[in-house]
């Protein structure tokens, strides 16, 4: 289904060509949707299959919380299906808490599943200070990381391990810049075998419009204040979710459907901040 910031995300890919001296992509031909095959429990559909490292699989239920830096305070739960990704609907749970409440968010922390180009320019564009845990990039294995090729912003191009300069080739709908090098320099490059299995010896980078957002982001996990903020966020959200399964049930969904969810969240959720209230007063 579109992403909430798909308007924004085609301007920015135009703006970007036009830059660049590209044509306009082609208007979005609104095509009926392919119907895809996933998994849908007999007993309750609403909830959604879920598949993470890590996580046992299986069909759950996710809850989006939020939590105030200083008191622990849960501010917003939101139940979705486990097959939504937790970065969808941050940005509009974070918009929302601030007009309806009308809290004065100052800086945000997040673990690393929230590190996408989209939730950087989001928090970017609304001023916040945002810390995302790192994210440790997928790789195919014997190959060489994407790091080891630094971008130099003057010239707008990648230069590789043995300074080849991969050059500005294309802008794609999905908002990656896409550089390319050149085959015969790679022909004989020594690293060929573990740098890309192109067949026709063109190495491919990608580089999203909104790079520079994740970079800066990125840069303040590692400052002073974006360790400590991000060790509060370990000591409030964390420790949220870990009261709510120890004391309060919430390791089993007690209903069906997400409306019985959403109910059982609520209660949760109003459980623990009167402890927290009590423990402030």
């Amino acid at each position: 289904t579109p992403q909430v910031y798909l308007a924004e995300l085609d301007a920015a890919v135009e703006a970007d060509r036009e830059a660049h001296g590209k044509k306009p992509l082609p208007p979005r031909r609104e095509a009926d949707p392919e119907p895809a095959t996933r998994k849908i429990s007999e007993t309750d559909p609403d909830s959604g299959y879920m598949v993470r490292e890590g996580k046992p699989k299986g069909f759950f239920y996710l809850d989006h919380r939020t939590v105030d830096g200083r008191h622990a305070i849960i501010t917003d739960v939101h139940i979705t299906p486990a097959s939504v990704h937790d970065s969808v609907p941050y940005l509009e749970r974070l918009d929302r808490q601030r007009q309806r409440f009308g809290f004065e968010v100052a800086a945000v922390g997040l673990d690393a599943g929230y590190f996408t180009a989209a939730i950087c320019q989001g928090l970017e564009k609304r001023q916040l200070y945002g810390v995302i845990g790192y994210c440790r990039p997928n790789k195919p294995r014997g190959m060489m990381p994407k790091r080891l090729f630094v971008y130099d912003a003057d010239q707008d191009a990648y230069c590789c391990p043995e300074g080849q300069m991969l050059r500005y080739a294309t802008t794609n709908r999905e908002g990656y810049r896409h550089y390319h090098s050149d085959p015969a320099w790679c022909r004989t490059c020594p690293r060929l075998s573990t740098c890309t299995r192109n067949q026709h010896y063109r190495k491919t980078v990608t580089r999203h419009v909104w790079e520079d957002a994740k970079e800066r982001v990125d840069r303040r996990r590692l400052a002073p204040v974006g360790k400590r903020l991000y060790a509060r966020r370990k000591e409030t959200v964390e420790r949220s979710f870990a009261d709510a399964k120890q004391l309060h049930g919430y390791r089993y969904a007690r209903m069906r459907g997400i409306a019985g969810m959403r109910e059982q969240a609520l209660l949760c959720a109003t459980a623990q901040n009167l402890k927290k209230m009590a423990l402030a007063a």
